[in-house]
């Protein structure tokens, strides 16, 4: 996308209700976000495959390009033998149970089923439940509760049953 795409977006932006847009062109995903003061947007531009946590709001707009995070090290982890990875499917927060005093909905050590909840990943408002992939064991919980988490992050390790 070149620059005046970008603006005539957030002009369209401006004058609507509508507080955040994400769209995808030509390998290349622009999210803009209204900031809470001075009603003017964060644009966050990055190839389609990679994604960014929300940022702190800035008072004027600003373009940044989003670098993909290799998460090598915890990708090491589960190479090693038949682990299977629960990766994120969206960007938002994670959390390890329903609500603050509630307890978590799988710890290390636990065998969970194929289907079963693990975690909730929260965005733009929603409670997303995100489940087992595999009959397993729950070896490595990846993630921090209430940390947000970006598209393809792992976040458990399972030793399949």
């Amino acid at each position: 996308m070149n620059l005046k795409e970008i603006r005539e977006l957030i002009d369209i932006l401006k004058d609507t209700d509508v507080s955040e847009l994400e769209l995808e062109k030509a390998g290349t995903r622009i999210k803009i976000t209204k900031a809470n003061h001075g009603g003017r947007p964060l644009i966050l531009e990055q190839p389609a495959h990679v994604y960014a946590a929300h940022p702190a709001m800035p008072s004027q707009a600003q373009v940044q390009v989003a670098q993909e995070a290799a998460p090598a090290a915890r990708a090491e982890d589960a190479s090693a033998s038949n682990i299977v990875v629960v990766n994120s499917p969206i960007v938002g927060t994670f959390y390890r149970s329903a609500s603050p005093d509630a307890p978590s909905y799988v710890e290390v050590g636990d065998v969970v089923k194929k289907g079963q909840v693990i975690c909730i990943i929260e965005a733009m408002k929603l409670m997303n439940e995100i489940e087992a992939e595999v009959n397993g064991k729950i070896v490595k919980v990846l993630a921090e509760n209430a940390q947000p988490v970006e598209y393809g992050e792992p976040l458990f390790h399972i030793e399949p049953v």
